[in-house]
């Protein structure tokens, strides 16, 4: 009997010592998911609340328990789903409406009213995240330079330090991040002006780049504007993803696509065609200058409608985490008001 004790004794040892050696070479718990990852759960969806990026603190003396208590936490943030939503409204004559009220709008989320309006403001002062993306190919090298002097004004009369950040990408055949995040507006012009025309034309890559690595990877703390504006003649003929795809991804992003075309002719190109696709879509507008000098202007209208803005949080109704298409419709009261927004978000997987 006493044999029996021993043995059950020395076994309760080293079961114990084996599991202080499993905890202290046990590998960390995995960083934030890849870009890839992220496809499925966009931070305007319902799970931007999911702590995906942060470990569960590592308080339990038991390693068996350190794991499973991610999972209620997890669960009980999905119950709180909310969506945000950066908006503009303008009147009949194209002008910013910027005094209105929560009451003043109706949300429509997948075709049902939103359960409840978690918060509403106007936004004239929201941080701002944009991408500036340059064609670089040699279809607009013969007004390259005045485009870029157009898009060096642009920043520095819309980054403010300490408040914004702005990106510069050229492309032609592959995209070139020639200045990454920053608020140094000196730095944004240095990039624009390290631009060079030549080669062919990868728009849809290069939109799909901006998104995916750039926007979708950027931190978010609170609401922010995220906009790319998107100077271009609207041609592709080199891109491995399709006009959709890249659509999808800054969908998947939260990014609100202004384009300028670069076709001076005035009349109708199957490019500028594209890039009205492509703004509707994501809630953005599409400018068609007339004339070199339009290209300017065009600019100076994207910096005003990127300070009057509204934001709104919701919660939907009958919400699923499915990883489908959810659509969004923000609708004014008021006849006659134009509310533009974005279409709508992808709900994460469960």
């Amino acid at each position: 009997m006493k044999v029996f004790c021993f043995a059950l004794s020395l076994g309760v040892v080293t079961l114990l010592l084996s599991l202080v050696q499993a905890q202290n070479s046990s590998p960390a718990l995995p960083s934030a998911p890849s870009t890839e990852g992220q496809q499925n759960q966009p931070q305007s969806s319902p799970a931007s609340s999911q702590p995906q990026s942060s470990p569960a603190p590592q308080a339990a003396t038991n390693p068996a328990s350190a794991v499973p208590q991610e999972e209620p936490i997890s669960t009980i943030r999905r119950v709180v789903n909310e969506v945000n939503v950066v908006f503009t409204v303008t009147d009949k004559h194209g002008r910013y409406v910027k005094d209105l009220k929560k009451n003043d709008f109706k949300v429509v989320d997948d075709a049902k009213p939103a359960e409840e309006i978690r918060s509403f403001r106007s936004e004239t002062d929201l941080p701002l995240q944009v991408g500036l993306l340059i064609d670089a190919s040699n279809s607009v090298r013969d007004r390259f330079k005045f485009e870029q002097e157009a898009a060096i004004e642009f920043l520095n009369q819309t980054i403010r330090q300490k408040y914004d950040k702005a990106f510069v990408i050229g492309f032609d055949v592959t995209p070139e991040v020639t200045q990454d995040f920053t608020d140094n507006t000196e730095a944004l012009s240095i990039g624009v002006r390290a631009l060079r025309p030549g080669g062919g034309t990868a728009l849809y890559d290069a939109l799909y780049f901006a998104c995916r690595d750039k926007l979708l990877k950027e931190e978010q703390n609170g609401p922010v504007r995220r906009a790319i504006i998107l100077l271009t003649d609207g041609e592709d003929n080199q891109s491995h993803v399709t006009r959709e795809e890249a659509i999808e991804m800054a969908e998947r992003a939260e990014v609100v696509v202004y384009t300028i075309s670069t076709n001076l002719t005035g009349s109708s190109h199957h490019g500028d065609k594209v890039l009205e696709r492509i703004a509707e879509a994501t809630g953005g507008r599409a400018y068609v200058p007339f004339q070199l000098t339009d290209v300017a202007n065009a600019f100076a209208a994207i910096q005003e409608e990127l300070r009057s803005q509204y934001a709104i949080s919701y919660k939907p109704a009958n919400f699923t985490a499915d990883g489908r298409f959810r659509t969004i419709e923000i609708l004014a009261q008021e006849k006659g008001l134009r509310v533009r927004s974005r279409r709508g978000y992808y709900a994460p997987s469960q």
